[in-house]
């Protein structure tokens, strides 16, 4: 096939559309796949300062970015540089020897068999939240703030063990200052040096050094406690384990590498699962006759109030079904960006070298090609015989190719364990049918997520 320069959405005279991604991204990338096609070039910014983006929505061009031709698209964009000047170099954004050498040091601890370990702090922290929605029978809560919460302190439970209330608080005001600050540049032409003492510049630099005191406090203290045999040094928690962690030549993370992986694993590790549970209860909410059937399949595994265990998890199909639908109309990663090294054609379309390319499960998940009616919540869209049918990247929520997320087991786990727990106890009432969204690092929830909870 011959490839052919493909136009998109002209957008304003001086701006393109520019202002239609900072007001509404999601809305322009659905747009953009209804008026163009499957491969879109979209134009934004001033005169002398506009960028290019391509836009690839179908399953097969997301797999030719992120798998068949991964070597050729890169984490250089934008977003990522900016991610990486917040948050460190750590598993996310690292490339190529870095990034080889860091996957070879953690991917031992991300098997299955080592993340089934992690069950007990999942339903230590699940049993918790329970205990506090018990205790206001009939109460409304906002599934948001809640799920966020939760999130982060299991996440935070499992890296940092018995130190988890010292980071929580930090995290839990800072990541958002900082996912504010890195969405704001990365859609902004214009990014003046951080350094400069602008109020914005100013606060999200607060934040960054108490995100890194406090990581940096335990990971000395640890070190402490290790030279001086004064107890384990949390040799059971991730952080411990990461700090054992050695290469065949022995080689290991340092204290700074250290900070990086604990400050990826939290933003990662966190506001992921965060708006998988957040959206999974809201759309049950919506659903009774599909909340049934989870209650009734969570009721009856985890009968006389007991705690879920990993080997639970293959007892779940139901819930699992809901958590991949969920997924699948609220990725937590709605867009996916990459740079491409040299020049290659997409579905017969050129893309430049040079270009940012960015795949979005957000609309690739609704390609009315590959999914009946889209927008509609159907769990069964999941069964095994379903997904054996349908194209490998017609569902890619954690990513694909060499850089998939090495979480998903973590994240999954997570997910359908405490909503077990949840929905064994609880009976729940969507308040706010429609959420507004945008996009930061992750999904971003521009509105309230009420449902009130009827203990069972």
């Amino acid at each position: 096939m011959t490839a052919t320069r493909v136009p998109g959405p002209p957008g304003l005279p001086l701006i393109g559309s520019l202002l239609d991604l900072r007001r509404d991204a999601l809305g322009t990338y659905l747009a953009a796949h209804r008026d163009h096609g499957d491969v879109v070039r979209v134009q934004a910014g001033p005169p002398g300062l506009r960028a290019e983006l391509w836009m690839v929505f179908s399953p097969e061009g997301a797999q030719q970015v992120l798998a068949t031709e991964a070597a050729n698209f890169r984490k250089d964009n934008v977003f990522y540089g900016e991610i990486r000047e917040s948050f460190g170099n750590g598993l996310l954004t690292a490339q190529d020897a870095d990034y080889l050498r860091q996957r070879r040091l953690v991917q031992p601890l991300f098997t299955r068999r080592r993340v089934d370990q992690y069950a007990d702090a999942i339903g230590t922290e699940t049993a918790a939240l329970a205990a506090r929605w018990a205790a206001e029978p009939g109460c409304t809560v906002d599934l948001g703030e809640e799920m966020n919460r939760f999130a982060l302190r299991t996440v935070a439970r499992i890296l940092f063990g018995q130190d988890v209330e010292e980071a929580v608080e930090t995290v839990h005001h800072a990541f958002p200052v900082l996912n504010g600050f890195v969405r704001d540049r990365g859609f902004s032409p214009l990014r003046l040096p951080r350094e400069w003492p602008l109020p914005g510049h100013r606060k999200a630099l607060a934040a960054e050094r108490a995100l890194y005191e406090v990581c940096d406090g335990i990971i000395a203290r640890r070190a402490t406690e290790g030279r001086s045999g004064d107890g384990d040094g949390g040799a059971d928690d991730l952080l411990g384990l990461l700090a054992a962690a050695r290469g065949e030549d022995g080689e290991r993370l340092d204290a700074t590498e250290l900070r990086e992986q604990v400050l990826i694993f939290l933003l990662a590790g966190h506001e992921t699962t965060a708006t998988s549970l957040t959206f999974a209860l809201h759309l049950l909410g919506k659903h009774p006759e599909q909340q049934a059937l989870a209650h009734r399949e969570a009721a009856a595994l985890l009968a006389d109030g007991r705690r879920p265990t990993a080997a639970d998890y293959a007892g779940l199909p139901y819930l699992t079904r809901v958590l991949k639908e969920t997924m699948r109309l609220f990725p937590a990663a709605p867009s996916i960006g990459r740079r491409a090294v040299a020049a290659t054609t997409v579905g017969g379309v050129e893309i430049p070298a040079g270009a940012d390319v960015l795949v979005a499960p957000y609309v690739t998940h609704r390609h009315p090609a590959h999914w009946e009616d889209p927008e509609r919540f159907d769990p069964d869209r999941f069964t095994p015989e379903r997904e054996a049918a349908r194209h490998r990247y017609a569902w890619f929520p954690f990513g694909g190719g060499p850089r998939a997320c090495i979480g998903q087991h973590f994240s999954m786990l997570e997910s359908v364990l405490s909503l077990a727990v949840l929905l064994r106890d609880f009976e729940v009432t969507t308040v706010d049918r429609d959420v507004p969204l945008g996009q930061g690092i992750t999904l971003e929830l521009h509105g309230p997520v009420r449902v009130s909870l009827t203990p069972r």
